[in-house]
């Protein structure tokens, strides 16, 4: 499996905040007018935020937007006890301004040239470079035949949900899985338990095709989870690429 190489620090700009869309009780998109350069599907922003005293506090949050959208979004999840997401989920207003920079990272990016099959597992909010990727194949390569099998506690909590089932109804090419691991499913074919290495088997089978590349993003543990259930299943090692939050398991 790759990991993420160690990048350049970048200088930190001024971004307005445009919108801001509250996408579950939890989560919420922020919309960002930058003059930051071009971005690719995959890659994330640094954010910092600085205290009256001068204390300061940065943390690093996946674009969420295609490459060319107008504005950058990033879907924030407010945690408990955060330091910086229940200020960006709460308190954040259109016309305010954050500190940002990037766009950063070279390892976790698509690009139309890559082809597949395309193989996206996400975890929460780790969903959200997915999909940039599939936002970005939407516009550029829609015949890519891609799969998504995407893990929340509960239907509520899946973000872009109804975004997802549209697009998913009307594009052939694209599969959409989904598990809920705190309620039953709401769909035939989608699951009620984590992701592991037998229902991705399944998962695999079903969908029948042999992905180029396989992106998986979430927690540490489900991360790791889910990556050593792909190798389990046959997916060579250097097909996947990992993207983590959280601390080590």
């Amino acid at each position: 499996m790759t990991t993420a190489p160690v990048v350049g620090r970048l200088g930190w700009q001024d971004a307005v905040v445009e919108r801001v869309l509250h996408r579950t009780s939890r989560v919420a998109s922020l919309f960002l007018n930058t003059t930051l350069g071009a971005h690719e599907a995959g890659q994330h922003l640094d954010v910092k935020l600085t205290a009256p005293d001068g204390y300061v506090a940065e943390r690093s949050y996946s674009i969420a937007s295609a490459p060319g959208d107008r504005s950058i979004e990033l879907a924030v999840e407010r945690l408990e006890n955060g330091e910086v997401s229940p200020f960006l989920t709460d308190d954040v207003q259109p016309g305010d301004t954050l500190e940002v920079r990037g766009p950063i990272g070279g390892h976790f990016i698509w690009r139309a040239q890559d082809g597949g099959p395309l193989l996206l597992i996400g975890g929460g909010s780790g969903v959200a470079p997915l999909m940039a990727i599939l936002r970005h194949r939407l516009a550029v390569a829609p015949d890519t035949t891609t799969l998504l099998a995407y893990s929340a506690r509960t239907w509520e909590e899946l973000i872009f949900r109804d975004e997802l089932l549209i697009a998913a109804a009307s594009d052939a090419r694209l599969n959409l899985i989904v598990t809920t691991t705190r309620e039953g499913r709401h769909r035939p074919g989608d699951y009620e338990r984590r992701f592991d290495r037998e229902s991705l088997r399944e998962i695999l089978r079903n969908w029948g095709a042999i992905p180029a590349h396989a992106y998986v993003c979430g927690s540490t543990p489900f991360v790791e989870a889910v990556a050593s259930a792909l190798v389990d299943n046959g997916i060579g090692s250097s097909v996947i690429r990992t993207e983590r939050y959280g601390g080590v398991a």
